[in-house]
């Protein structure tokens, strides 16, 4: 993808970039899930809104390691972001399946 800057630079979307720009949008997704599954939350019964707490509090903090990790790989060099995808992923496969879970116990 290639963007036209004012002063008439191209600048061209790096893997880098794009992934990071990717898993933005993909975290930026689970977390509005998320908010709605808070809604949910306070609307259910006492006993059962601990449990909705509970889990939300642990997909708060899944989300929180993927939003940093994602921040640290923006931040790396071009040569050392590589290395940090395959830890970005896991984050990312476990953060997605606990929502799903937690979403399908709803």
């Amino acid at each position: 993808m290639e963007l036209y800057t004012p002063q008439g630079t191209e600048f061209t979307m790096t893997k880098q970039d794009l992934y990071v720009s990717q898993m933005k949008q993909q975290l930026d997704e689970l977390n509005a899930k998320l908010a709605e599954l808070e809604l949910k939350a306070k609307d259910a019964r006492h006993e059962a809104q601990d449990r909705y707490l509970h889990e939300m509090h642990k997909l708060r903090e899944q989300s929180k390691l993927a939003g940093d990790k994602l921040e640290e790989m923006r931040a790396a060099a071009q040569g050392s972001w590589a290395s940090m995808v395959a830890e970005m992923e896991t984050l990312r496969h476990a953060f997605i399946n606990s929502f799903h879970y937690f979403k399908s116990q709803t």
